[in-house]
């Protein structure tokens, strides 16, 4: 029988009131944890958000004062846990920055602007330098791999055009080979760089994944590797994309800090100071999440929980019975971290470099930088610290494990604050300074900062002295990944190690993953709100019927077998 009309408001405006009342803890204020409060606030959720550094949000994304550096009533210079880097493949977290306000109709995404340039920098040979953007065809599509495997490399020209074909194989592969066939090879078996020369290893098999964040090529997924180079390159040879941005200020003034003051006008409750201890079940609900908030221990209570924490923080909460209900997180302890953390160089006079990002091909610590002041137009830099600098070298280290070879002959995992500066600046000079010309000079180097994640002291194993570690995506390590929605109803994933499109640990990681636990949460509590938008990786459609035969092939058994156009 229907109900009376005035049965079926009273029923309507109850359910539209129980949505408003769902309340949604979300553990961790990285980028994950914002994303995720971001559209939960959007949609009517009430929402918490519980992070527990005591004195920024943003996670490994943020930017903080180098300590001490600023005098004369300036503030401390601007320090960070990496370079930001945006490529042009992001959908999920520059579609959030459109939706961060500045005023009239600025967003946040407004401050995203475009490098362009990528160089990739040798000590005893000339730079290679690619544009960041360019359009083009299908046949530019080729040439610009060759001109990437052959310029000024050395390379011969039979291994340029073999790698040639292994990207195009990766290509012209259905989903469905790269999922069960690709995850399982090393990318560096993959292109076959064992039995290549020098060069080859040193310019395709390394240098390119070291952009990559913290991939190692002898041990990171072809999968991963080659989907996300292949973005990298589609984006270089499609119209008015491009392929690398930044941001055009320190990263807390142009894009967290107008993000926490939105989320907070908007009614989302920010916690800092508020470490999560322990995630209590009963049955197959969780109840509430322990935290300790400051001298405080205190139960916080939702309806739903969203654990937005890196994997090595997640897998200290996965109890036995946790595990036992939610079997998809019993095996995130498998997942791999590694170091990768910044440094910056303070320069009495700018050195700009290239016009972008730069890959030190040759340096045993795995260095890429970035020269950030060019890109800071609204940037008075006489403002920090003792007013003399006027250019900052960002740097990142991949590799921790591997000795140094300029000054300090030990692994930068084993090195002091000082040590680490001291060789780091070394293999810059020995890369950068070439055929008598200085671009690095001691006597313009003002200060450093190391990020503040690497502690002291420390010792092996890796991971003792570093606070904030990075998911890398190891051969075969997809099984180990959960999805944002898991066995447990009322607790979502929100974190780079959630399985994803974007299948790398970065901030759109981060932000897909977020997305697709709200949507976890409008199925379960039966919102009629607007789901998250998702975006899949794009690649031609002219490679469709070409994936489509290769997906016949896969089901058959057989191997990958089309016909190379760089014949």
């Amino acid at each position: 029988m229907a109900l009376p009309g005035g049965e079926r408001r009273r029923i309507h405006l109850f359910e539209q009131e129980r949505l408003l009342m769902s309340k949604v803890i979300v553990l961790g204020g990285g980028v994950a944890g914002l994303s995720a409060a971001h559209e939960l606030i959007e949609r009517g959720f009430e929402v918490e958000v519980y992070e527990q550094r005591p004195d920024h949000w943003g996670g490994k994304a943020r930017s903080m004062g180098a300590p001490g550096t600023g005098t004369g009533g300036r503030a401390d210079l601007p320090g960070e846990h990496g370079f930001r880097f945006f490529p042009g493949f992001y959908k999920h977290l520059p579609d959030t920055m459109t939706r961060i306000p500045l005023g009239g109709d600025w967003s946040v995404a407004d401050n995203l602007v475009g490098t362009t340039q990528i160089e990739m920098t040798q000590e005893n040979a000339d730079p290679i330098i690619t544009p960041a953007q360019f359009p083009t065809t299908l046949q530019d599509f080729i040439q610009t791999i060759w001109e990437l495997a052959h310029s000024h490399t050395g390379i011969p020209k039979d291994e340029s055009l073999f790698f040639a074909e292994r990207l195009y194989q990766i290509l012209t592969s259905c989903q469905e080979r790269r999922l069960g066939e690709y995850e399982k090879i090393a990318w560096w078996d993959f292109i076959d760089a064992d039995n290549k020369s020098a060069e080859y290893q040193k310019i395709l098999g390394e240098g390119l994944t070291r952009s990559l964040v913290a991939m190692q090529a002898k041990i990171a997924s072809t999968r991963t590797v080659g989907d996300i180079l292949l973005q990298l390159i589609l984006n270089n040879v499609t119209p008015g994309v491009q392929t690398d941005r930044v941001l055009n200020g320190p990263t807390n003034d142009v894009w967290l800090t107008p993000w926490i003051n939105y989320l907070t006008q908007r009614g989302v409750t920010l916690t800092q100071n508020a470490a999560v201890q322990s995630l209590q079940l009963s049955g197959r609900q969780i109840t509430g999440a322990v935290v300790q908030v400051g001298e405080q221990s205190v139960t916080v209570q939702g309806d739903y929980y969203i654990a937005a924490m890196p994997v090595e923080v997640m897998t200290k909460l996965v109890t036995s019975a946790i595990a036992a209900v939610s079997p998809s997180l019993a095996q995130i302890g498998n997942l791999m971290t590694r170091w990768m953390n910044g440094i910056q160089f303070y320069l009495r006079g700018d050195v700009p470099l290239d016009h972008g990002h730069c890959i030190y091909l040759d340096s045993v610590w795995a260095l890429t930088s970035i020269s950030q002041h060019q890109f800071w137009p609204n940037t008075n830099l006489a403002n920090y610290g003792n007013g003399e600098v006027t250019g900052i070298l960002s740097v990142d280290i991949s590799d921790w494990t591997t000795p140094g070879n300029k000054v300090v002959l030990k692994p930068a995992e084993q090195c002091t604050a000082d040590e680490v500066q001291t060789e780091v600046w070394a293999q810059l000079k020995a890369h950068l300074n070439r055929n008598g010309q200085t671009v690095l000079a001691d006597e313009n180097l003002v200060g450093w900062n190391l990020d503040p994640d690497i502690t002291f002291p420390r010792s092996s194993p890796m991971n003792d002295g570093n606070d904030e570690p990075l998911l890398i995506n190891i051969t075969d390590s997809w099984q180990y990944r959960p999805e944002a929605t898991i066995e447990i109803p009322n607790l979502f994933l929100a974190s780079d190690y959630v399985r994803t499109y974007t299948d790398l640990a970065t901030m759109e990681g981060a932000n897909e993953a977020a997305r697709r636990a709200v949507n976890g949460i409008l199925a379960a509590s039966n919102s009629n709100a607007k789901l998250c938008q998702l975006w899949p990786f794009h690649e031609p459609d002219i490679f469709l019927p070409l994936r489509a035969l290769d997906l016949i092939r896969y089901k058959l058994g057989r191997p990958w077998g089309q016909a190379s156009p760089f014949a």
